[in-house]
């Protein structure tokens, strides 16, 4: 029975479409970490939200783990690298909170400038402070927004409803997508200098921690307001403080914290800040929709095998999974065959996308050629989710290029393996756009259906080669299911892939390497 830990309170009907998977389910919130190591390596997937903590202890514990799914977009409680060195998919529900958070950004925005939070707090201490809390309009003022993803562009449209202006900074974003969302794309720099408001949309990386710190504000325009509903740990909390009891900046709307709850957080002191305990994907409807997304993405993979919207994996689109898996079927058959050709280390993969497989989304056929080619090496260590990794230690460059030209094929997949010491190089194809074949073993042209037990013959081009190993077989009550053959030039060298039922022993691979004319012998393991 496949079993999945759900660890975080996540909505009734995301259990129920684990449940309906015909998955064991069990839901165990508020575990210490202790009690989470003790229990992980029973499960075959864990559901989360922000409360667990899967740190690299931890996950080291989940023997049995496959994937991580995360009920929201951030992932920074999870160990990604830890999770990826281990094979696990680690997946969020990215679209889940969009609105929820923009919304909240917005309410954050407002009464920032409004000072409502503070002016409620008054009025309910029987005050009636008019003066003290006069505000400012969002009409007319600039809007800097770090990171156009999903949220930012959702806060930006109601932004611009407002009658506000925009600028952003976005590395990764196309300058035509800002410019037709009404946005201008600047550098940091001139987000810092331009914008009255500064609101962070961004996840917390290396590069964007601390981003706002003492020096950026320094940049910034007197008066500024910052507001974050991201990540704590993107804002220099000490810097920030230091600003606005300065002057620098006349106001700060915070959801997240360096550490949560904050404890002792000097901001909290101050009236110029209004803070909510991370609540920007706290409504009924994202919390049901982000719920409902991991269930379906969870049952999705452990019981098809489908992946979407893992952060170590790409996702396939759904209206291209039919064109891809068959290219990822050959490409993991091809690497896989390569494998028993290389003794010495390896250095380079390099695959050539042919002719319409040119055309296609590459990655998941570079991981699979990945893969493939490490399996007989690592047997069940090694997965899709951790082959580009395990490559990477072991200092295997993996190149991708592209070519039209297919030559006789309408499509086709090269794949050479490099070592210091030689090359080894193989090519495929698709047959009726499904099933893959070998058709070149380096100048060898041969076409080959690369599954089962197969034995690799490299031999002298002369009579009787064939025939004495098919006598050998027949004495030894071993069937052969599929004979393929090619030649350099006739008499010259050859070679032969015989596909069996059933294994291939030690004692009948030694009476074929001792047979005439004999080269090279090899067993091959496909995978799967």
């Amino acid at each position: 029975m496949i079993k999945v830990l759900v660890s975080d309170n996540i909505s009734d009907k995301g259990v129920e479409i684990l449940k309906n998977a015909s998955l064991e389910v069990d839901v165990k919130t508020g575990m210490t970490p202790e009690e989470l190591k003790a229990c992980i390596g029973q499960y075959d997937g864990i559901v989360i939200r922000s409360a667990t903590k899967l740190t690299a202890d931890v996950i080291e514990c989940a023997t049995n783990l496959k994937v991580i799914g995360r009920a929201g977009s951030g992932l920074d409680n999870v160990d990604k690298a830890a999770a990826t060195s281990k094979g696990i998919v680690v997946m969020n529900t990215p679209g889940g909170n969009t609105i929820t958070t923009a919304e909240h950004t917005i309410a954050l925005i407002v009464s920032l400038v409004r000072k409502i939070p503070q002016a409620t707090q008054s009025m309910k201490g029987g005050k009636w402070e008019k003066k003290k809390f006069m505000g400012v309009e969002l009409f007319d003022k600039t809007l800097g927004i770090m990171g156009l993803g999903n949220i930012g562009a959702q806060v930006a449209k109601r932004a611009l409803g407002l009658g506000m202006k925009a600028i952003c900074f976005d590395p990764f974003l196309n300058e035509e997508l800002a410019s037709n969302l009404g946005i201008r794309k600047v550098s940091l720099d001139e987000l810092f200098t331009g914008a009255d408001i500064i609101t962070i949309h961004t996840p917390l990386t290396n590069e964007t921690r601390n981003i706002i710190n003492k020096d950026t504000i320094a940049k910034m325009k007197d008066g500024v307001k910052i507001v974050n509903c991201a990540r704590g740990g993107i804002v220099d909390e000490g810097a920030l403080y230091d600003a606005i009891k300065a002057g620098k900046v006349s106001g700060a709307a915070l959801d997240v914290f360096e550490k949560e709850p904050p404890e002792n957080n000097p901001l909290l002191s101050l009236d110029e800040v209004i803070c909510t305990p991370h609540l920007g994907a706290s409504t009924l409807e994202a919390q049901e929709n982000v719920a409902l997304a991991v269930a379906d993405q969870i049952a999705d993979y452990l019981v098809t095998g489908t992946i979407r919207n893992a952060v170590n994996f790409p996702s396939i689109p759904a209206d291209q999974v039919n064109t891809l898996k068959p290219y990822i079927d050959l490409a993991e058959k091809m690497g896989c065959f390569a494998s028993y050709f290389m003794d010495e280390d390896v250095k380079e993969i390099a695959i050539e996308l042919r002719g319409e497989a040119a055309e296609i989304m590459n990655e998941p056929i570079r991981i699979a050629a990945v893969k493939g080619f490490l399996t007989p090496i690592l047997e069940s260590t090694v997965n899709f989710v951790n082959a580009p990794h395990i490559a990477k230690e072991r200092g295997i460059v993996v190149k991708v290029t592209k070519n039209a030209d297919a030559g006789d094929y309408n499509t086709r997949v090269d794949l050479t393996i490099k070592s210091a010491k030689k090359d080894f190089n193989v090519s495929g194809t698709l047959f009726s756009k499904k099933d893959p074949r070998i058709i070149k073993l380096n100048n060898f042209i041969i076409e080959i259906i690369p599954e089962g037990t197969m034995l690799y013959i490299n031999n002298n081009d002369r009579p009787g080669v064939i025939g004495a190993i098919g006598t050998l077989f027949g004495q030894s009550g071993i069937n052969i299911a599929r004979m393929h053959f090619g030649r350099e030039t006739k008499g010259g060298m050859a070679v032969s892939v015989v596909t069996v039922d059933g294994d291939l022993s030690q004692d009948i691979l030694n009476k074929i390497r001792n047979l005439p004319n004999i080269i090279e012998v090899k067993k091959i393991a496909m995978n799967g």
